[in-house]
């Protein structure tokens, strides 16, 4: 049995970059073996285990067929006779098919290096064809890795992936995974750049693609400001209507946050950037239709959204802040208890008013 250390760890240490998390491949060993060791087995299509003492993940060497369409349509070979080269060609780019052994040797069957030093993306193999997944991939790791460019060969390959309809296959989760993680890279507008490149974006983000520049430049703005992956997700969708963004988010199974963020966003930052003078009586129901009584969090992430638009100066924001602030502190406690639920309400309501109408005039 040897163990090497492969894959995104090995890439990222080459690159100056932390090592987020560290994947290990068994060569030589069987499943009864790596149970006896204390491993506990969690794959479910192919034999991955987690160290029982650091719960890192190792899985045996494998191979993969593919023989139907789409990102489940392989079967995959674990034995003890597999090799690490032949595990390693299965991997989608060669700056991911480099291995280490125990002893600190890097073992790079495919140039890996070689490309990282070039600053090339580039496939491993012809088998890159065969998982639709990979054109994500790739995409994700342009937005990763900006300075690096997409090898001709691999371009050539994905746009052929298209026109072949693997991307069809794509299920929505691993979609949006990948979108995902793509808007916590350091430029996102290179995964959809990419994917539009290769013609998949009109396939998974039509909406986009119909207003491709104005989204871009929406999320490029974004990304100056804030880092948080939902912020960019609402400021890349803010020009489409309520309609295709519940729509999109339904095609992707979209996390509420995200949708929630995009959908407040589409609907208020109008309002928000409005130079017209706001009543006490339109400030206090903006509040009560974004639900900030019950969920506060919900109005500072929205005035997030509205900063990056560059419209909206931080005295606005500060007095949207202010106000809330002053009429969040009154609350049922102000309110008899004799009255009932509606008078209660309506109580409250009036006296939240007359808070901000002191703010304001």
């Amino acid at each position: 049995m040897k163990i090497y250390l492969v894959g995104g760890a090995i890439r990222d240490k080459l690159l100056g970059l932390k090592v987020r998390e560290r994947d290990f491949v068994v060569v030589g060993a069987t499943v009864d073996e790596m149970l006896r060791l204390g491993f506990k087995a969690v794959g479910k299509d192919f034999p991955v285990f987690l160290h029982p003492e650091t719960y890192e993940e190792y899985a045996l060497a494998r191979t993969e067929r593919k023989v139907a369409a789409g990102y489940h349509g392989f079967v995959f070979h674990a034995e003890p006779s597999v090799t690490l080269e032949q595990d390693l060609a299965r991997r989608d780019l060669t700056i991911n098919a480099m291995a280490q052994d125990e002893d600190g040797n890097l073992i790079d069957p495919f140039n890996g290096k070689n490309d990282l030093d070039r600053k090339c993306l580039k496939h491993v193999s012809a088998a890159f064809r065969e998982d639709p997944v990979r054109i994500l991939r790739l995409a994700r790791f342009a937005a990763f890795l900006p300075e690096f460019t997409i090898d001709e060969s691999t371009f050539i390959l994905m746009q052929e992936m298209v026109k072949a309809g693997e991307v069809d296959a794509l299920v929505p989760e691993r979609v949006w995974q990948e979108t995902k993680r793509a808007l916590e890279c350091a430029k996102p507008n290179r995964f959809f750049e990419v994917l539009k490149e290769c013609g998949a974006l009109s396939i998974l983000f039509p909406s986009i693609e119909k207003r491709f520049n104005l989204a871009i430049k929406l999320l490029n703005n974004a990304v100056k400001k804030s880092k948080d992956p939902r912020v960019r997700f609402a400021a890349l969708l803010n020009n489409l209507s309520i309609s295709e963004i519940k729509g999109f988010a339904k095609k992707l199974n979209i996390p509420r946050e995200y949708l929630d963020l995009a959908l407040l966003s589409s609907t208020y930052c109008g309002f928000i950037f409005d130079e017209n003078s706001r009543s006490a009586e339109e400030i206090l129901c903006f509040f009560e239709k974004i639900d900030a009584f019950r969920r506060p969090k919900r109005l500072n992430d929205l005035l997030s959204v509205c900063v990056v638009f560059n419209k909206l100066p931080k005295e606005k924001i500060q007095n949207y802040k202010r106000l809330f602030e002053v009429v969040s502190n009154i609350n049922g406690k102000d309110v008899s208890r004799t009255k009932s639920g509606v008078e209660i309400k309506n109580e409250l309501h009036r006296l939240r008013r007359i808070a901000i109408e002191a703010k304001l005039f």
